[in-house]
């Protein structure tokens, strides 16, 4: 099973919480867990695009760095790893999203990929004067479609002459072309999604659900497997969880007790604002999943909470689910998570058997 880090590109990480480990992005802290991981044989990392934050007592998610600037800067430090940026579509027209990432694919001599994002949280573009309407929700992966179209002629032929509704293309080019097929990746999981994905994208990736429910995804996972059955294309999924680990279960579970009782509401109220103004999509998108008032700490986020053994024994459960081709981990405290994970977790893990990485101290 592939491994991914989903870095910290934005402040405190995936926790809504005071009593979380606060802190603020940086190239430094997220070239640490990305040389990191490539030491300890993780296959893949991750930034989102995050251009307005939820506010709050912690000022949650209201300090990010930009995806592709800081992938590139990782690209050039890191010499096996498999780097992804995220494309707010609304702000990138594709012909330049495709330059940059044929220049950070030079950089990283083909390490590179694009997650591609519809948008979903209005302030974030209507800030900048670039939000197209609500009407948008109901049209967005149309507008995707064209958009991932125009990304792959580019790559594959240099040039784009789409016409289309929402692009037009008049003898476009880009050169150099990327030394391999660049990689899509894309985390919508409604149906309108995953058809998109099934399509257009190499890897789904998706919400785990629940606490200590590490298949809880397998619905999804399932769902993606019918799709790609009428594009014939061979697509996985990818699910995404949090992981609060420590020597035994009880103490584990005590953190996760602590980040709870420190649930910034503030910022979660405004989650949950956001997540209710698409009145136009189904009530299948992740969207829904990361507002539910359930579990908002985390984003409604998987998430494994346990001793070291606990956790890897979960891991392996994720693995066995059919159309499953990796996951993508979060951490409470990331620099320490990710050490902990290489040292303790992973060796536990069989379905990283073949990971062999000398134990080193945890610093």
């Amino acid at each position: 099973m592939k491994v991914g880090v989903f870095i910290p590109i934005g402040n405190n990480g995936w926790l809504i919480s005071k009593n979380a480990p606060q802190y603020m992005p940086s190239f430094e802290l997220n070239k640490t867990i990305t040389q990191r991981a490539e030491h300890y044989g993780f296959d893949f990392a991750l930034s989102m695009i995050k251009l307005r934050g939820f506010g709050g007592e912690t000022e949650f998610w209201d300090h990010n760095l930009e995806s592709f600037t800081l992938m590139a800067g990782l690209a050039a430090v890191t010499s096996k790893i498999q780097l992804f940026a995220t494309a707010a579509t609304l702000t990138v027209p594709p012909a330049i999203a495709a330059r940059m990432a044929s220049t950070i694919d030079s950089i990283s001599n083909g390490r590179f990929g694009i997650n591609l994002v519809t948008g979903w949280q209005k302030p974030e573009y209507s800030q900048m004067g670039l939000w197209p309407g609500d009407e948008f929700f109901a049209y967005r992966y149309d507008y995707l479609t064209e958009y991932a179209e125009i990304l792959t002629e580019l790559w594959q032929t240099g040039r784009s002459d789409l016409k289309g509704d929402y692009f037009q293309m008049d003898d476009c080019r880009v050169s150099p072309k990327p030394k391999g097929p660049l990689q899509i990746i894309c985390a919508g999981q409604s149906d309108a999604g995953l058809a998109f994905t099934a399509k257009y994208a190499n890897y789904a990736f998706c919400f785990g659900k629940g606490v200590n429910t590490p298949t809880a995804f397998a619905p999804t996972a399932e769902r993606l497997l019918k799709a790609t059955e009428e594009t014939g294309r061979d697509v996985k999924a990818c699910p995404l969880f949090m992981i609060i680990a420590d020597e035994t279960d009880e103490a584990a579970r005590a953190k996760w007790e602590f980040y709870k009782e420190g649930v910034d509401e503030e910022a979660v109220a405004w989650l949950g604002v956001q997540g209710a103004a698409d009145t136009k999509s189904k009530g299948d998108t992740n969207v829904r999943q990361m507002a539910d008032p359930t579990s908002a700490v985390n984003i409604n986020m998987g998430t494994l909470v346990g001793s070291f053994e606990t956790v890897a024994a979960m891991l392996d459960e994720i693995a066995e689910v059919p159309g499953t081709e990796g996951v993508m981990l979060t951490f409470d405290d990331f620099v320490k998570g990710v050490e902990l994970f290489g040292q303790r977790i992973q060796p536990l893990m069989k379905c990283r058997e073949h990971i062999d990485v000398a134990a080193e101290a945890t610093a």
